[in-house]
């Protein structure tokens, strides 16, 4: 038993593990799809999953793709967007990586202190005549004011694309919050609540729409021999498909298992000097994607990187997410809007975060080794 309990002490937590579906379940999919011979390009799983998805999501029509990148790339494209397009420093690099793909002048806006996402306060002041859109991210899986960017698009007449990588299932009384703006993306990645290994997905309104859409990721193919648009590569397929489906199945009871560990994190951090955690929005269901905790260093007694190390020494892997910024990458630090006396707020977020570790399988005792690597 003593054995067994060092074991335990040096076991490595990760800042995530990826939800998978049992074998057992997932074979009888495999030889299904080894009969049929079909393995990609809008196969029977396929046309399952996104069925599946738009009922589970509450969206009326959706397409999957290969990974949540490329439904980025090709939202813009389907929404032929030129020019300048606002966005947040705060984010995974994919989202401004889409723009600078499509030869799209990224051009940045602070953010909310409280909930991470683009200021709408902001938004106005940063709108020029190239501006065509404005493509914010639901950070943390915590949504955007979706009203007032609306307002603001629709007053400029501008598109909004929503980055919703982090929003799986998250609705704001009882409304997917992926029916906001023009379009939404998703990404299944490994990392992410609910998977497909690599993965990703395209939220649109109508139906003209999605077969656009579905051209687009199907080199512009509209039938065997007919070509409308330069369209790209980014078909999902049969074997992610039915791994998708298993997983739908269960992410209800991981996304319940997330609550339990937030509550715990919440619980035991909320009381501490220096210590900033997130707590649930009214009205909203949350998918518990990330737990970001937030370190006064004055307050805390510690820096945030002091912190990290210390976690990475004893065996609890936390992620600085989102650090840096984008806008201090060397592609985009040149940018006018990049300069860090634009982006006060969003550059001391990133100098004070770490999400620390949030999944499904995280033990009691596990959550217990975080909570002391934090708490003095």
């Amino acid at each position: 038993m003593p054995q067994s309990h060092t074991f335990m002490e040096k076991k490595t937590i990760t800042v995530t593990s990826p939800l998978l579906p049992s074998l057992d379940d997932f074979m009888p999919y495999l030889r299904d799809i080894w009969e049929r011979k079909w393995l990609t390009n809008n196969g029977h799983y396929h046309q399952e999953l996104e069925k599946a998805l738009c009922e589970y999501l509450k969206v009326p029509y959706i397409s999957l793709f290969t990974n949540g990148t490329l439904p980025l790339i090709c939202a813009l494209q389907a929404l032929r967007i030129t020019g300048e397009v606002i966005t947040t420093p705060y984010s995974f690099v994919a989202t401004t990586h889409s723009l600078w793909w499509n030869g799209i002048k990224p051009v940045f806006v602070d953010i909310d202190p409280e909930t991470c996402n683009l200021d709408p306060d902001k938004i106005e002041a940063a709108i020029t005549p190239k501006t065509t859109a404005i493509m914010p991210v639901h950070v943390y899986g915590k949504p955007c004011d979706t009203e007032r960017i609306q307002e603001i698009a629709d007053k400029y007449g501008l598109k909004v694309i929503y980055d919703a990588a982090h929003a799986f299932g998250v609705e704001v009384n009882g409304r997917s919050i992926l029916n906001a703006g023009d379009m939404s993306t998703l990404s299944f990645h490994a990392t992410k609540v609910y998977n497909t290994v690599e993965g990703g997905a395209l939220v649109c309104h109508d139906e003209h729409t999605k077969k656009r859409i579905d051209y687009l990721k199907n080199f512009g193919f509209a039938g065997e021999t007919t070509v409308i648009a330069p369209g790209i590569n980014g078909k999902m397929d049969e074997v992610r498909s039915a791994y998708g489906l298993l997983n739908l199945k269960q992410v209800d009871a991981a996304i319940e298992a997330r609550r339990q560990v937030a509550i715990k994190y919440r619980e035991a951090l909320r009381g501490v000097k220096g210590i900033r955690v997130m707590e649930d929005m009214p009205g909203v269901r949350h998918n518990y994607s990330y737990f970001p905790i937030f370190i006064d260093a004055e307050e805390y007694g510690m820096t945030r990187d002091e912190l990290y190390f210390k976690m990475k020494e004893n065996g609890v892997l936390g992620r600085r997410y989102f650090y840096p910024l984008i806008s201090e990458f060397s592609t985009y630090r040149g940018l006018e809007s990049a300069r860090p006396e634009n982006l006060p707020v969003a550059t001391k977020i990133a100098d004070s975060v770490i999400c620390l570790p949030m999944y499904h399988s995280l033990t009691e005792a596990d959550v217990e080794r975080v909570i002391e690597q934090i708490v003095k």
